[in-house]
């Protein structure tokens, strides 16, 4: 049984003046934790969506569309079933949070998204803006745990050195789709996520 892992739960039966503990397995495995960090901005589309009078719109970049790169992130995600979406972007700030976010990837993709690294409950708006990119992550690994992790992101800012493996730098105008960045994320998830 390499690399399963059970969960064990007590129990305490009280017989007269004695307790007893019993331990048993139990029959479902819980199932290590494998997360993709998601940004949109300059990696499912150029960086230059704005919010206007119309919603939000694609500028500076004809011939581009938002999202576009959804399609191909499917593909490059169908061979690890198991990995899970988490959202780093600022999208998850805008009226409709998360469900909004949520709601303009793909139906695949939104089966995979488990949450985001902004929280309205647990964090304020302007604490959570005031913290890089690479840090709104990096809380949200320390938060969740997860067993393996790996974060597209087009941010400026730099990213921790141990962080390389986990991390892919997308390009701000053609996102994952630029060459040396499509092969990169093909490589990253291969070895995160491989043996899933």
């Amino acid at each position: 049984m390499c690399g399963e892992v059970f969960a064990v739960r007590g129990t305490r039966r009280a017989s007269g003046d004695d307790a007893v503990t019993v331990t048993q397995a139990e029959t479902s495995l819980v199932q290590p934790l494998h997360v993709l960090y998601l940004d949109f901005d300059g990696v499912l589309h150029p960086d230059a969506a704005y919010r206007t009078r119309n919603g939000i719109e694609l500028l500076h970049h004809p011939g581009h569309n938002l999202f576009e790169h959804v399609p191909m992130l499917e593909q490059l995600l169908a061979p690890y079933p198991d990995v899970r979406i988490v959202l780093s972007t600022s999208w998850l700030l805008i009226k409709g949070g998360y469900d909004h976010a949520k709601a303009r990837l793909s139906p695949r993709l939104q089966e995979r998204c488990i949450g985001g690294t902004y929280h309205r409950r647990e964090m304020r708006k302007a604490w959570f803006e005031s913290k890089s990119r690479p840090d709104q992550v990096l809380l949200d690994v320390h938060r969740r745990k997860p067993a393996r992790w790996l974060a597209v992101d087009d941010s400026p800012e730099t990213w921790p050195a141990w962080t390389g493996a986990h991390v892919v730098r997308a390009d701000h105008t053609h996102g994952i789709a630029e060459g040396r960045v499509l092969e990169e994320l093909r490589e990253k998830l291969n070895c995160q996520f491989e043996s899933l």
